[in-house]
């Protein structure tokens, strides 16, 4: 069962974005946090069921800079949770869709992540992601 995680949102500046979207959504920003591994910083939003999280580049040669620099600022990616990362690459995969990240990574809010390429998903980008302390192993 896919439920969606998150809406993941690329945007040129923190700064300017958090105070928008806690404008735009009443609520306040309630976690910001720096994924080294990808270049990001991130900023996260929770009204009622629904989870935005804001993208800006650390380094000009990062993925949402250049997503920006191509695309402009905007919806980056959708979110699913799964219960076993695992065992939904491996579904996936033998379903045909292109896997970015074969491994799960570490994420943003206590995720391990995978995403799957645009060519396959109509050109949206599709982030898979599971909480880090759900046990799940490799089948």
């Amino acid at each position: 069962m896919f439920k969606v995680e998150h809406i993941g949102i690329a945007v040129k500046t923190l700064n300017i974005s958090i105070p928008l979207f806690e404008n735009l959504l009443n609520t306040p920003c309630y976690k910001t946090e720096t994924i080294e591994s990808e270049k990001v910083n991130t900023a996260f939003f929770v009204k009622g069921e629904t989870k935005i999280e804001l993208l800006e580049s650390v380094s000009g040669g990062g993925v949402i800079a250049n997503f920006v620099e191509k695309k402009g600022e905007g919806l980056h990616h959708i979110a699913f949770e799964v219960e076993n990362i695992y065992d939904e690459i491996v579904r996936l995969k033998k379903e045909g869709f292109i896997i970015i990240n074969e491994i799960p990574k570490e994420g943003a809010d206590n995720k391990l992540v995978c995403f799957l390429h645009p060519k396959s998903t109509n050109g949206v980008l599709i982030e898979l992601c599971q909480e880090k302390s759900k046990k799940t192993t490799v089948q």
